[in-house]
Order: C-alpha cells, then structure tokens, then sequence
C-alpha cells in the first residue's frame, strides 16, 4: 500500500479528525501518519480485534453451554483430583473491574487489580472445599499478579515454597494477544510434563484457562482436567 493510499485510509482519517498541528495562520492542520507507523497502527487494530471477536465467540458458546454444565456432577470433578497427577485451573478469586489500571507494575500490588473482600472470603473458601473433599493437593502454582498470588495464599495457607509457588506462563496476556501462542504452549508443556505425586493447582486467569480448555470459568470456579495421551481433557468444574 503507497503512502498516499495509507493518507486515506479509514484508519487515518479518524486519526485526522482527531489529531491537529496549530499553523502559523491559525488554521488547523491535520497530522497524518507515516508509512511505517500506519503500519504498525494497523496491524496492532487487527490482532486486537481478532483476539476479542475470538473470545466474544467462546463466551456466547459457554453461556448456551451453561445449562448442561450446571448438570454435571461436580463431585466427579473433585473425585478427579484424588489422582496422582490430575490438575485443576482456577481463576483468581473475585477482583471486581477487567484488566489492569494504567500504569500497572508487576510485583508492585498498589497498580493493579486487587481481590475484594467478597473475593478474598471466596479464595479461602476454595481451599477449604478442597479440604473437605478430601482432594490431594501436591503442589500450587500460581501467575505473578498480586490477585492470583493472594488467591492462592489465602486458599492454602499452610503451603510454602517450593510446593507453594509462582509461575510465570500463567501470567495473564490480556491486552496482550501476540503472547497468547507461544506463552499457551509453554503452559501446556508444563501441565503435560505434571505426575504429582497428588493433584495440581494452578490459579491463572480467564484468558489463560479459555485457551487452555476453551472453557470460561467465573471468578474462582476452577476447570479439572486430565491428560490423555498427547490432549489435555476437561473432566468437570468445580464452582466457586
């Protein structure tokens, strides 16, 4: 595409409409991108919008889905996790809002989303169900945003490192859909490569478990899985 045809793009144009450089006549001129950052802009539109039709789809699927899951016996699921080598996915517990605050730095909690009290009442009650049901937890993993850390903690306690411990392929790439390939394969590798001994726990988020499972879980609900063969495999859920 010539440079002139990328002036006129559709792109562009809102760009123009919203973007003036004051001139020396007091007019009001429109500032246009270059080649190469046209580009960039479209290209980065693209991926995003691709990424949310992706996911906006997934989501009509699961709320046609949820009567059937609504079905299933959850009890199967948690019977799951009394085998070596099972792993279950929750989603961090209740942090009210979507993605992260501007200016958002990892380990520094104070930029990001945090756990309400509702959502850390609800962390504390997704171990204790565990508990009760008699699951056998070998190990927790958890991604490096202060909701899922907290989560985690606040769901095992009397965990520490290393079997209590950050991971960073589970961290989320929300807002980030060029990661979602290569740091989803990692993830994978690493759930394949788990024998125990006991279940798995890994709290992530919702855009890391979708491309997992293709499943949408609410906050703290968690999705039990089960290798077979080369395949992860859906076995149930466990409700928050």
């Amino acid at each position: 595409m010539t440079f002139n045809k990328i002036r006129r793009s559709p792109a562009n144009l809102v760009f123009t409409g919203l973007f003036y450089l004051p001139s020396s006549l007091g007019k009001r001129k429109p500032f246009l991108m270059s080649n190469k950052s046209m580009k960039r802009f479209t290209s980065r539109v693209t991926s995003i919008c691709a990424f949310a039709r992706r996911y906006a789809m997934i989501a009509m699927i699961a709320a046609w889905s949820a009567p059937a899951w609504a079905q299933s016996d959850v009890s199967n699921a948690v019977e799951s996790l009394k085998t070596s080598g099972s792993i279950v996915l929750f989603r961090h517990a209740l942090a009210p809002g979507g993605g992260d605050p501007p200016g958002f730095v990892l380990g520094d909690c104070r930029t990001q989303r945090n756990l309400s009290e509702e959502g850390r009442d609800q962390a504390k009650r997704l171990g204790a169900n565990l508990l009760q049901r008699s699951a056998l937890v070998g190990a927790v993993w958890h991604s490096q945003w202060c909701r899922a850390r907290d989560t985690a903690a606040l769901a095992f306690p009397a965990m520490s490192a290393p079997t209590l411990r950050a991971e960073p392929a589970f961290n989320s790439f929300f807002g980030k859909p060029e990661s979602e390939p290569v740091q989803t394969e990692i993830a994978r590798k690493l759930l394949m490569q788990w024998r125990g001994p006991g279940a798995l726990v890994v709290v992530t988020h919702q855009v890391n478990i979708t491309a997992i499972t293709g499943e949408i879980p609410q906050s703290g609900e968690g999705i039990v899985i089960l290798r077979n063969g080369d395949r992860l495999i859906v076995q149930g859920r466990i409700p928050p």
